[in-house]
């Protein structure tokens, strides 16, 4: 198979998606759960943006900051002194933008199973010292078959979030 470096023109190197790849585990403590004894969502969705911005800043080298985050679709709850592990890797590199996939699990602590609970795609942008839209230094290089299938994705997912724009969304 033909090793394929995704970039644009501005770039000056690439790295792997393993390079940057972050994997964050941690036990849900009492100050994280809501009335019914379950993980807050909004925890869940700063944990998620966490990730994503450690992987990017882990990729770009440079400040990073949120531009979107989709789907956040619970699959099954999170409960008090559940072990959580969430693991984020890029997916697809832009100008200026990078798209991170997120997956968040929960870990079975007899079997050490991990059950899916979530899968994010959010979007984090390089900034520069006055915090305007910079050039991600570095392309990505796309080796594996899941790899390039994760990149194609990310150009739809692109395109949907561009046509959701246009129609004021």
């Amino acid at each position: 198979m033909n090793n394929r470096v995704f970039h644009v023109d501005h770039q000056i190197a690439s790295k792997n998606v393993d390079d940057s790849a972050t994997e964050w585990t941690r036990v849900v403590q009492y100050d994280e759960i809501n009335g019914y004894e379950r993980l807050s969502g909004g925890k869940l969705m700063s944990w998620i943006d966490q990730v994503a911005g450690t992987v990017a800043l882990r990729h770009a080298g440079t400040p990073v900051t949120t531009a979107a985050i989709d789907n956040m679709q619970f699959k099954q709850s999170i409960k008090l002194n559940d072990i959580v592990v969430v693991r984020g890797h890029i997916t697809h590199v832009g100008r200026t933008a990078m798209e991170i996939r997120v997956d968040t699990y929960v870990e079975d602590l007899h079997t050490g199973m991990r059950h899916v609970v979530n899968r994010a795609y959010v979007t984090e942008v390089c900034i520069d010292e006055e915090g305007k839209p910079t050039t991600v230094p570095y392309g990505l290089n796309v080796r594996t078959e899941v790899e390039r299938a994760e990149w194609q994705g990310a150009e739809r997912r692109i395109e949907l979030r561009a046509q959701r724009r246009r129609e004021g969304f």
